[in-house]
């Protein structure tokens, strides 16, 4: 017997030792973290029975979309079959990219913890928003080979000392697996913030605005990219984004979201 195997042996019965005691391990230190910081609505703060999650009253403040919804924007649509449709406004103007999936519309609660998350740096909304972003874009994720975020301008990324659209990202590749490539796009040029701007004045402001990272050409051609983004607005930027992907040969690119956001009239026309 080699002197190694004395060694092997017992790491193996380490190894087997935690394996078997390990979860009520686990249970107890998360016994005591409960009692450090009990479990709370991530929202209004009452208590609650798990963590990363909300009460009744709040999840009631979701305005969740679901199906009937445009196939192509992923708005929802005021009636329609449950299968796949497409929405006037699609049909009259097509996005660059080829679906896109948000959990809610930008109003109420979501757009709350959106912020809570993009201007405060509320890191604590992340597990629920991330496992809400994986359910929403289950069937574009199931497409997919590698999660890019919508990356943010230096300027901007220094301001704010982190892109919450990299955030959801990387949260929502570990929940699925899939590869999360967070410098694979660029940002070719600063651009002004888009808020207040019409849709042509954002198709304007972003046009160019993003660049594959130098060398990465193999990272992108041929896979089926999923863009991340917090919100989606007009669409301009993650047009902007998924033109740049498309032109260094990706298969195709969707993109997945936290909100949208939606008119009560595209809402009731689908456009």
């Amino acid at each position: 017997m080699s002197a190694a195997d004395p060694i092997a042996t017992t790491r193996r019965w380490a190894a087997e030792a935690w394996a078997h005691a390990r979860p009520p391990v686990l249970a107890v230190l998360g016994g005591l973290a409960d009692v450090a910081v009990p479990p709370a609505c991530i929202a209004c703060r009452k208590p609650m029975a798990a963590h990363n999650t909300l009460c009744p009253k709040c999840w009631l403040q979701v305005d969740f979309i679901r199906a009937p919804l445009c196939d192509r924007l992923g708005i929802p649509m005021a009636f329609g079959p449950e299968e796949a449709i497409l929405s006037a406004r699609a049909a009259a103007d097509p996005p660059v990219y080829d679906r896109a999936r948000a959990v809610a519309t930008h109003s109420g609660l979501m757009r709350d913890l959106a912020h809570k998350l993009k201007y405060g740096d509320q890191q604590h909304v992340v597990p629920l928003l991330s496992r809400l972003m994986a359910e929403a874009g289950r069937e574009l994720l199931n497409d997919s080979d590698v999660l890019v975020p919508v990356p943010l301008g230096r300027m901007r990324l220094w301001q704010r000392s982190f892109n919450q659209a990299a955030v959801l990202a990387r949260a929502v590749g570990r929940r699925t697996g899939i590869a999360y490539e967070p410098q694979l796009l660029e940002r070719a040029r600063e651009t002004p913030s888009q808020v207040g701007l019409t849709r042509e004045q954002r198709q304007d402001n972003v046009r160019g605005a993003f660049k594959l990272a130098e060398g990465r050409g193999d990272a992108v051609r041929g896979r089926r990219v999923t863009l991340v983004d917090d919100v989606i607005t007009t669409g301009a930027t993650v047009d902007a984004a998924a033109l740049t992907l498309q032109r260094a040969g990706a298969a195709r690119v969707d993109v997945l979201a936290l909100t949208i956001v939606v008119t009560e009239t595209s809402w009731r026309a689908g456009t």
